[in-house]
């Protein structure tokens, strides 16, 4: 998994079919998403509960290219492994989700995946300039999280001075939560390159019809490359 800036979008399949997530997964890639987004969420670091590394494991074969694993969970550590060994190519954890983020992101990178660190919107960067040399990705959340189809929470103050605290280092900003073509260029411009889209890319589309999957995918990444200026 090489690094680059270039916008990649990553469509979350808590917006897809949970009946046939295999085929989903094949058709958004097969539309032009660069990596699938899993969104597990366990009833009680935020209200919603979702999927597991069983689930994981099931649609590894399905994804030619990165599965990126997003816990929204608490405890994490001890769940680490079985989502390693699920297949996920990026874990992230919650800075917010136990006393000891240095250590998960540890054994994130122990696990051999590579390892990411989310920040929900009331959670300032105090905590993350310390944690920039253990991680591969900042998870910038733009929702409250825990449910899907959310509106927005501008946060590019807070992506700017990210952007500017990573450097040169190879650290990509995500961004999860309210993207869509209208909102996407905003965090682009402000340094995102991992734009994760529910709602925004399965809208219209089904596994029968994937047609409006890169529809939609294709003008997020538009809208969101034409604000950098750089069209890759």
């Amino acid at each position: 998994m090489s690094f680059s800036r270039a916008i990649k979008i990553a469509p979350s399949i808590l917006a897809a079919d949970f009946a046939n997530f295999g085929a989903e997964c094949r058709a958004v890639e097969d539309q032009g998403a660069d990596w699938v987004h899993v969104d597990v969420m366990d009833g009680h670091f935020v209200p919603n509960i979702t999927f597991g590394p069983a689930t994981c494991a099931a649609i590894r074969p399905h994804i030619r290219g990165v599965m990126d694993v997003h816990l929204m969970i608490a405890p994490v550590d001890m769940y680490i492994e079985g989502f390693a060994k699920a297949g996920a190519d990026i874990i992230t954890a919650h800075i917010e989700a136990g006393p000891h983020i240095h250590r998960t992101l540890q054994a994130i990178r122990a696990s051999g995946a590579k390892a990411g660190l989310a920040i929900n919107p009331g959670t300032g960067l105090d905590g993350v300039e310390n944690l920039l040399d253990m991680i591969d990705l900042v998870c910038v959340m733009t929702v409250n999280p825990g449910f899907g189809g959310q509106n927005f929470i501008d946060m590019t103050d807070k992506v700017q001075r990210l952007r500017a605290l990573i450097g040169a280092r190879p650290i990509h900003i995500e961004i999860d939560g309210g993207m869509t073509p209208q909102t996407a260029p905003l965090m682009a411009r402000a340094g995102a390159d991992v734009l994760v889209a529910g709602s925004a890319v399965f809208k219209g589309g089904s596994v029968a019809n994937p047609a409006p999957y890169g529809e939609n995918i294709r003008a997020i990444r538009a809208a969101a490359e034409a604000a950098t200026g750089v069209a890759v």
